[in-house]
This record gives structure tokens, C-alpha cells and sequence, in this order.
């Protein structure tokens, strides 16, 4: 295992490549057979599975309901949204046809050239145009509204730079639609979902985010306006970490999903739709993780906490088991997730490094003087610093323990983001700090053609309009026009 470690690339060598390898060799995912789409290996899975838990809890308590949608959509529904299509239409895979034979010279299979399809399927990008399509069905009176629906599901994007749970051809996601009689309804319903996703970076995966809307150049295909949640990597790139987008009528009018109101008149029903994805994952391990390995905040680690025998014989290892036993069903009781590591196939100092290296937030080990004297000792991943203390009242202690490493790894990612946040008035300045990984609050004239201007000569892009107060006008650093407040901008994956 400490070859391994040595063999993880520092942040400050490549961030890049220590990225990489921290997923690989954290066991957390691996690039598949097929090009561009990763296996998701169980320990990434299960870190997956807190996520889906938690933020599925929180879309039900907001009224929310799942459902399940075909994977396939017709073509022609694509093309009935205009803005819709051109967005993804680069990275659609299509189905053309419905079955293989077996090849003439009998060297395998081949499609049939008779199995054509009729017309040609998407493997779903997204899903506003299938389902849109089925409420269209659903819908008839003001009485039949809202609906909120939310599916868990996959997606393919057909890109053609991945990299592992960041950017790939398949991923999972959540994908909510909700159909609204209002506008005004619609609006607030997008907007809470952003405070959702917000809640659940800071709360539980202990990422500071800065909410705001998309500039018309960066809003979601279709969407009149995009709300998102930007975080910043210990890079101080951005990682757009949710959105949530107000779709105006513009799906209804493509599907002709209309509804009798209350007053007897017939109106196009208001959407909504929001999500995020497996790209949380990515985002935990880059906001958080250092050159040891993962750093995994307690209210999303899979294992919380694991405890490590020190043993010279198996009567000394039956003696610490029946310490031990007692000690994991308080902590259980407690809701936490612990597990005994005494395989006898690994020596302590390997499984140290191990569980350093998947971020186990807390560390317990005890050998033959810690059972004769009643204590323990504790390990905190965050800080890597250790210390003994008494069995006694030790579940309790853990418990707070692990609050208190979820509030810490907020902290330092929070101190981060501040310190690496300045307001730029110049261009040349501008310039100089994207360099140097900042997130920057500058004026910006609201044109596109200066917002194209700054990405194609700094590869900076203007993450959000942030929903703060400090509405500060100025001059817009590019052109000199006049600017009604600050916009953030930052590089992003």
C-alpha cells in the first residue's frame, strides 16, 4: 500500500493526474470497454447510493414523486423544440436499426440492412421531449396540476474528451419534470429546487456553492432561465454541481399539452425541469481530497468509521473482538456505519493506508495495552491527527467527532473559495488572476459577443449572475459600457 500511495500523483505535480489516479486507485470507478462510458466500481457506487437516499428523501418532502420513462425517444420529438435540438444534437446517439444476423462467412454477427427502423430512436440526452409527450395525456383541466415527477435514470451525451465521473458518454442522474397552471408557480418551484440542491452540497457533501442564474449563452437548451449551484475544486477551477431550469411554456406548446384554467380558458402548461448526476462524485473528491488519498465527508462516507485490531495472538484478537463487538453495536445503534477490518490477510499498516486512501472519516485502532487499559486510539482523516482516549462513553465521542470533521471539511473548502474570490475591474488584470485559479466578480456589458470575447481568449466562462445582494454598477472591464453589477467568472470543468 505505500507503493501505491507513491505511485498517486501530488495536487501540486498535476492536478489532473492526481485526479485520475485517486479515483482508480480509491477503487471508485474505471473506464469500461466501451469508449468514452466507465464502470462505477462498488465502493464509488455506494457513495452514489447515499446521494440518490438522501436526495431522494428531500424531493419527497417537497411533494415530489418517482416515475420511469422510456430510454429511447423518436426523433421527430427532438425536432419539435428548437432550441431543445440544437443544444444536443452533436452529442445524440441514434438507433437505426432492430436486429443482428449472423454474417454470411460466419465470423460473427452484423446488422440486418432489412431491420431498418422507420424512424430512427435517441437514446435519451435528456428527457423534457418523452415525457412532455406523455403528459400531454395526463393533463386536461387545472385540477390535473401540478405534477411532479422525478426519475432516476441514465443518460448518454456523446462526448468525445471524458474523464472519469466529470465527463462521460453515460452517466447516471436524477431528472425532474413538473408541470405548473402558473407561471408564477413554475418560477418558484425551479427556484426552490436550486435551494434543494444548494442544502444538499453544503449540508451533506460539505461544498460551499454560490447560487445564480445562466446567462442566456450558458442556460440549458430550451430553458428561458437556468438557476445553478457553482463550486469551486482545491484547483480553483468551477464545477457546475446542479441546475435547475424554468421552461416557460415552451415544451407545452411543443407537445400541445394545454388545460381548461379555472376561469373555463385554455392555456399551455408551465415546466420546469432540474437534475444532477454522478459528477457529485467528482466534485466530492476534487473539493475535498489531498495527496493521501480520498477525504470523504461523514454524512456521505459509506464506511464512517473503522475500527483495526493490533493483535500478537488469536487469543489477544478474540479478547479485542469481544471489546470491539460491543463498541460497533453502540455506534450502530447511533446510525453510524462502522466496520471491523480483522482479516488476518493484511498487515495493520497496510489496512491504514488503505482506509486512508478510500477517506474513512474516522479510524480506530486497538491493540493489546489499549484492552488492558480500557482505551482506545482515534484517528481523524481531515487533519490525519491521532489520540488515545478512554472506551468509556467513546460511541458518543466518535459521534461528535464525526460532526465536527463534516463541519471542518466545509470550513476549509469555504476558506478556500473566499480566499481565491476578488473583484477585477481591468481586463489585464482579469488575464493575470484566471491564471492563477481565482474566482472572479467583474462587470460585464450583457452582451454575447463580450462573453464570447473572454472565453476565447482566456477560456474563462461566466459561471452564473449571482443571486446576492450586491447589485454594485460599474463599467463592464472589456468594453467600458456600462454594467449593472458584477457576474462571476471562472474556468470549469
Amino acid at each position: 500500500m505505500a507503493k501505491e500511495l507513491k505511485e498517486l500523483t501530488s495536487r501540486s505535480e498535476n492536478y489532473s493526474q492526481w485526479y485520475q489516479d485517486l479515483v482508480i486507485k480509491a477503487d471508485l470507478a474505471e473506464n469500461s470497454a466501451v469508449r468514452g462510458c466507465m464502470v462505477i466500481k462498488p465502493y464509488g457506487y455506494a457513495i452514489w447510493e447515499k446521494m440518490q437516499r438522501i436526495l431522494d428523501n428531500k424531493f419527497k418532502e417537497t411533494g415530489h414523486v418517482n416515475a420511469y420513462f422510456p430510454l429511447l425517444i423518436p426523433k421527430s420529438f427532438l425536432s419539435r423544440e428548437a432550441e431543445h435540438v440544437e443544444g444536443f444534437a452533436k452529442e445524440c446517439a441514434v438507433v437505426t436499426h432492430y436486429r443482428l444476423k449472423t454474417n454470411s462467412d460466419g465470423t460473427g454477427v452484423v446488422v440486418d440492412p432489412e431491420a431498418k427502423l422507420e424512424e430512427e430512436l435517441i437514446i435519451r440526452p435528456t428527457s423534457e421531449t418523452i415525457i412532455w409527450n406523455t403528459y400531454r395525456n395526463w393533463i386536461q383541466s387545472y385540477r390535473d396540476l401540478p405534477i411532479l415527477c422525478n426519475q432516476w435514470a441514465n443518460v448518454m451525451r456523446w462526448e468525445m474528451r471524458t474523464r472519469l465521473f466529470l465527463r462521460t458518454a453515460e452517466f447516471l442522474w436524477q431528472e425532474g419534470h413538473t408541470a405548473h397552471a402558473t407561471r408564477e408557480e413554475a418560477e418558484a418551484e425551479a427556484r426552490k429546487m436550486q435551494e434543494v440542491y444548494a442544502d444538499f452540497a453544503e449540508t451533506y457533501m460539505a461544498v460551499p456553492v454560490i447560487k445564480g442564474v445562466k446567462t442566456p449563452s450558458e442556460r440549458f437548451a430550451g430553458a428561458i432561465d437556468t438557476y445553478t449551484i457553482e463550486a469551486m475544486m482545491q484547483d480553483g477551477k468551477a464545477l457546475q454541481a446542479g441546475t435547475s431550469h424554468f421552461l416557460g411554456q415552451n415544451f407545452g406548446k411543443a407537445f400541445n399539452v394545454t388545460f381548461i384554467d379555472k376561469d373555463g380558458k385554455s392555456d399551455y402548461a408551465w415546466a420546469t425541469s432540474w437534475g444532477v448526476s454522478t459528477r457529485l462524485i467528482g466534485a466530492l473528491i476534487m473539493a475535498h481530497s489531498d495527496d493521501n488519498g480520498l477525504v470523504l465527508p461523514p454524512h456521505l462516507a459509506p464506511i464512517q468509521v473503522v475500527i483495526i485490531p493490533i493483535y500478537r495472538s488469536m487469543e489477544q484478537l478474540d479478547q479485542i473482538r469481544q471489546k470491539v463487538y460491543g463498541i460497533m453495536d453502540n455506534l450502530k445503534k447511533l446510525g453510524i456505519s462502522v466496520k471491523f477490518d480483522d482479516a488476518d490477510n493484511r498487515k495493520p499498516g497496510w489496512k491504514f493506508a488503505n482506509y486512508e486512501l478510500k477517506g474513512v472519516p474516522v479510524r480506530l485502532a486497538m491493540g493489546g495495552r489499549d484492552l488492558e487499559n480500557n482505551t482506545i486510539e482515534v484517528m481523524r482523516r481531515d487533519t490525519l491527527e491521532k489520540e488515545t482516549v478512554s472506551c468509556d462513553g467513546i460511541e458518543t465521542y466518535v459521534q461528535n467527532l464525526l460532526e465536527e470533521i463534516q463541519k471542518n471539511i466545509y470550513q476549509k473548502a469555504l476558506k478556500l473559495r473566499q480566499a481565491r474570490t476578488i473583484k477585477v475591474d481591468s481586463y489585464d488584470e482579469f488575464k493575470e488572476k484566471i491564471e492563477q485559479g481565482y474566482f472572479i466578480l467583474a462587470h460585464w456589458d450583457g452582451t454575447a459577443e463580450t462573453e464570447e470575447r473572454v472565453k476565447n481568449e482566456t477560456k474563462a466562462t461566466i459561471r452564473c449572475i449571482p443571486m446576492d445582494d450586491d447589485n454594485e454598477p460599474g463599467k463592464c472591464m472589456v468594453t467600458g459600457r456600462p454594467s449593472a453589477r458584477r457576474v462571476l467568472f471562472a474556468r470549469n470543468y
